[in-house]
């Protein structure tokens, strides 16, 4: 179980790290995507709510 959330939440943080590089939000009125720290925070969480619900 810890190894899946561990994969679950570095997974999710590359996804929002690649997810900012490649997209991002040009304007800065993105709320969840404004700053890369916030992209990466982000994925992590969706990626951590992934491995547990499974």
């Amino acid at each position: 179980m810890a190894i899946r959330i561990a994969l679950g939440l570095v997974i999710g943080g590359a996804l929002g790290y690649a997810y900012q590089r490649l997209v991002g939000c040009s304007t800065g009125t993105c709320p969840l995507t404004a700053t890369p720290l916030r992209t990466i925070v982000y994925g992590a969480v969706m990626g951590l709510l992934w491995a547990t619900v499974r």
